[in-house]
């Protein structure tokens, strides 16, 4: 058992859409990861995921909606729901969701991260 300090690990990070794992627990993974501009539009099959903004702000765009994250919020995306992360300046992100979540989810990109690291 170790804390986390997310300012911590978060300044390890030079990338972007490239998510570490912070955590594990119960089958779910708690992972960091910076965004700047635009990911790709995808949906997860089977799992729900858990946006968590630590520092900035972005906007998670679905097909029929934007809804911007600040700092200290959090929104859940509902597995199945076609949704595009956008931020506009960087932006640190705590993910929560299960493990087998793939981060482009029903979709392969070069933004694909198949073998996340440990941070």
């Amino acid at each position: 058992m170790e804390k986390v300090n997310l300012a911590d690990k978060l300044s390890l990070i030079y990338d972007y859409w490239n998510p570490r794992i912070a955590g594990e627990l119960n089958g779910q993974q708690v992972k960091l990861v910076k965004f700047k501009g635009p990911f790709e539009w995808h949906h997860h099959e089977n799992e729900d995921e858990l946006f968590y903004v630590v520092k900035g702000s972005f906007d998670m765009e679905f097909r029929d909606k934007t809804i911007t994250i600040s700092e200290g919020e959090f929104l859940i995306v509902p597995r199945m729901t076609e949704h595009r992360p956008n931020a506009k300046e960087e932006v640190e992100v705590m993910l929560f969701e299960p493990a087998s979540t793939l981060n482009t989810g029903n979709v392969i990109t070069e933004k694909t991260v198949i073998d996340l690291k440990n941070i």
